[in-house]
């Protein structure tokens, strides 16, 4: 077991990812360490406070854990593209008497405060994601004892976030549910097969490698190890868990035949993700602008209210190209047939 793992007594190379929205639960994470893995939790969308009542509640069980957090990295949209757009899915909200944001929200996810809790209160490991934060940023979080890592999506993405001083890296293929990592998301990453990509950023820098997207059987974790990463990290095959947080139609819709397709899009936040082909994907990716939070937060509303009402049409359905594997257990059996246990 390499020396990253070892250290915060990781002893089955599988790792929890973390899932912002609601999936990745202080059950889940706890989950994950207890099977022999560890686990992120999520502090995209998510208060200072509301981040520190999570930790909290993991670190009373006495598991290491992570956290991740995403970098502000805005993609600006035009007032006149945002206000198209806005027009386009208003008539989506109508039904639902909602009036979404007339203008763009642009925000940073309150991010000098949740380096502050950080820094001030730290945890075993802290990864970044959509960004690479400051050296100064790595360089506090490193001194306050915690291992840091980046999410990057290529070699050349892999080369700056070494630059920065982090300990590890968390190397995305496209197959990945949810978010790209991609630096550049008006113009996403070639698609490359996960043990190819792990390969060619293991040519590019010296740190160690953690593989996800798309990794959802013992097979996948093998390939992925074989290629030179030291864990595989897992998210859309834990949504069916137990200790998922994933909302009822989401986990329903992973198996449902009648959603048979995963796609890229920006329809729902105007950053690319990959989800579940469905009426909004359809309908709104091709005229979605590039706009990241502010398409984000024109959607959220719309995509609440769908969920709460089980309205599959419009919800943002995550899911990464391995989801159909997704089962109904508990994450410790999810973990031990990714270990080839079970």
């Amino acid at each position: 077991m390499h020396q990253l793992l070892s250290d915060v007594g990781v002893g089955l190379p599988v790792l929890a990812a973390p899932m912002a929205g609601g999936p990745s639960t202080p059950a889940l994470v706890t989950a994950a360490a207890r099977a022999g893995g560890l686990g992120f939790l999520a502090g995209g969308y998510r208060t200072a406070q509301a981040l520190a009542g999570q930790i909290h509640a993991t670190r009373g069980e006495g598991v290491a854990f992570g956290v991740n957090l995403f970098v502000p990295d805005p993609v600006r949209v035009s007032g006149e593209a945002y206000r198209r757009y806005l027009r386009e899915v208003q008539a989506e909200a109508d039904p639902y008497g909602l009036t979404l944001p007339g203008e763009p929200v642009e925000d940073d996810d309150h991010w000098t405060d949740k380096i502050d809790l950080l820094t001030s209160s730290p945890v075993p490991w802290v990864s970044f994601t959509f960004g690479i934060p400051d050296r100064a940023v790595v360089g506090a979080l490193r001194r306050a004892g915690s291992t840091v890592l980046q999410s990057v999506t290529s070699a050349d993405e892999a080369l700056r976030a070494a630059a920065s001083g982090v300990d590890a890296l968390i190397v995305q293929a496209s197959a990945a549910g949810g978010h790209s990592a991609t630096l550049t998301p008006a113009q996403p990453p070639t698609p490359v097969p996960l043990p190819r990509l792990i390969a060619q950023v293991r040519r590019a820098v010296a740190l160690p490698l953690i593989a996800t997207g798309g990794i959802a059987t013992a097979t996948d974790v093998r390939a992925a190890l074989d290629a030179g990463a030291v864990a595989a990290m897992v998210g859309t095959v834990l949504l069916r868990t137990k200790e998922s947080g994933a909302s009822a139609p989401h986990q329903a819709a992973l198996v449902d035949p009648a959603f048979d397709t995963t796609v890229v899009t920006r329809a729902f936040t105007g950053r690319p993700a990959r989800a579940l082909r469905n009426h909004f994907t359809d309908r709104y990716d091709p005229l979605a602008p590039v706009g990241y939070p502010a398409l984000h937060h024109l959607t959220a509303p719309l995509r609440k209210a769908a969920t709460a009402a089980g309205d599959t049409r419009l919800i943002h359905l995550w899911a990464g190209t391995g989801h159909r594997l997704a089962k109904d257990e508990s994450a410790a059996d999810t973990f031990a047939r990714l270990a080839g246990q079970a």
